[in-house]
């Protein structure tokens, strides 16, 4: 049961996972190095794959060389069985079955019997602005498909991608979303409650390499041809700008689908709590003294938040000593912690604040 304070108010879910500091010695930034692009994809191709879904269809990159290879949860989520069609740059086409599959990371690990593969090699150091990005996968079904350009941001959010496009809806051009199968533009900008796949996606890499519906599960690539990132979503062009493409972090993706592997699920962080971005026309319509936040508006029974003392009207200004200002910024920074670990929260309560003290658990399946 969840105790819920203002049913006006959309539900937002919370979860996730932590960003990886840069490195010294990264490769140099993207100016005049498009000349090596032709090298990168050359060496990379045959590690890229297309996965086929019914009518629809996405992207993926072989993981190991036995077979297993890494895709999106949303382009696989329509599987009948888990079944799908794998088909390899060197034109051969393949059955394969989803093997684990985890919707909270947006991940999905694909089986085939096939040995002798070139894996991709993945690099988890975060990129650097401006660094060279090549994408390749198979938007809007064409196979094989190249574009470049910059990294253009690093530990982005996105509220509300839930993939729900992976398998294409007709032209559909919605908010943001996952940039899915052939003929769909992603998920609504909706919400979810906790522990709800749908919810703020956080820590994205940001590029502006053309990102389609079906690039989604492809690589995205660094100028030594590392996968820096899984594509996942793209926000269509709106008034006048550019379309911008979002990646998993390959951090994330690495610790994901080892987990996939070993144990066929994803540990996630659980606090129990709904929550809302605190604006001041919120506060203002609600009477609080404090103008941002994550505002508390429902409370799982029995969850980590309630047993800390966690109530619906608290407004979470901190975690560990960390700022909150608002949903999404409490997601990345649950997404930072392990289930078992003990946190503290301060939250405005009628004007004071109070620091409380809350064990995360694993969520809910």
């Amino acid at each position: 049961m969840i105790v819920v304070l203002v049913a006006l108010i959309a539900f937002v879910g919370h979860g996730g996972r932590s960003s990886v500091p840069p490195a010294r010695g990264q490769p140099p930034a993207a100016t005049g190095a498009l000349s090596v692009v032709p090298d990168v994809v050359a060496d990379v191709e045959p590690s890229v794959v297309t996965v086929l879904v019914g009518d629809g269809l996405g992207s993926g990159i072989v993981y190991r060389s036995d077979g297993v290879i890494v895709t999106n949860q949303h382009v696989v989520a329509s599987a009948a069985g888990g079944a799908v069609e794998v088909a390899f740059a060197d034109g051969r086409r393949v059955p394969g079955r989803v093997q684990a599959a985890d919707a909270v990371s947006d991940l999905a690990v694909v089986k085939v019997e096939r040995t002798g593969l070139p894996a991709a090699k993945f690099r988890e150091q975060q990129p650097r602005l401006g660094e060279l990005a090549i994408a390749i996968g198979s938007p809007l079904g064409l196979e094989n498909s190249v574009t470049a350009g910059i990294i253009s941001g690093v530990n982005r959010t996105l509220p509300g991608v839930d993939g729900s496009g992976g398998q294409g809806g007709q032209g559909g051009s919605g908010g943001q979303g996952g940039s899915g199968g052939q003929g769909g533009s992603g998920g609504q900008s909706g919400s979810g409650e906790q522990g709800a796949a749908a919810g703020p996606r956080v820590d994205l890499i940001q590029t502006d390499a053309a990102i389609s519906p079906g690039n989604s599960g492809g690589p995205l690539l660094d100028a030594e041809g590392r996968v820096v990132g899984v594509t996942e979503a793209y926000v269509p062009p709106q008034s006048g700008a550019v379309s911008l493409g979002f990646a998993i972090p390959s951090a994330t993706v690495v610790d994901a689908v080892d987990q996939l592997l070993r144990t066929g699920t994803v540990r996630h962080a659980f606090i129990g709590i709904q929550s809302v971005t605190l604006t001041p026309q919120i506060a203002d319509q609600l009477g609080l003294s404090v103008r941002s936040g994550a505002l508390v508006i429902g409370v799982v029974d029995g969850g980590p938040a309630a047993r800390a003392g966690i109530q619906p009207g608290d407004v979470i200004r901190s975690f560990d000593g960390r700022a909150v200002t608002s949903v999404e910024d409490f997601s990345a920074e649950l997404r930072s912690v392990d289930p078992g670990q003990t946190v503290t929260l301060t939250v405005n309560r009628d004007g004071k604040n109070v620091k409380l003290r809350a064990t995360v658990t694993d969520r809910p399946t």
